[in-house]
């Protein structure tokens, strides 16, 4: 069975850091493209970032590129988010999704 469990969301004042965590189990992530999307408040879901299998390549939305990294742990079979110099307007609640599959989400609050 597919499972994905984010973890390390919180809140954080702005220009902090936060790093989350996708655990993954019933396949290897280093077979798939894994991703990072978040859903605003209010808001529908809008892509992250993705690291495609291998970890060879990433890609960033314009809005995190240079202050948001993507990366993986393969001997642990995880994802992760390294997230810099918070703004407001990255408050969400952020998923890791591959294989078809996402998991429930963290949240991340970006405020004074």
């Amino acid at each position: 069975e597919v499972q994905l469990v984010e973890s390390g969301g919180g809140l954080v004042q702005p220009g902090g850091s936060l790093r989350l965590s996708c655990a993954a189990s019933g396949f290897t992530i280093s077979s798939y493209a894994m991703s990072w999307v978040r859903q605003a408040p209010g808001k529908g879901l809008d892509w992250v970032s993705t690291i495609h299998s291998g970890g060879g390549y990433t890609s960033y939305a314009h809005s995190v590129k240079g202050r948001f990294t993507i990366s993986t742990d393969n001997a642990k079979n995880t994802l992760y988010l390294q997230m810099n110099s918070l703004k407001p307007e990255d408050t969400a609640v952020y998923y890791c999704a591959g294989k078809n599959s996402r998991g429930p989400g963290t949240l991340v609050t970006v405020s004074t």
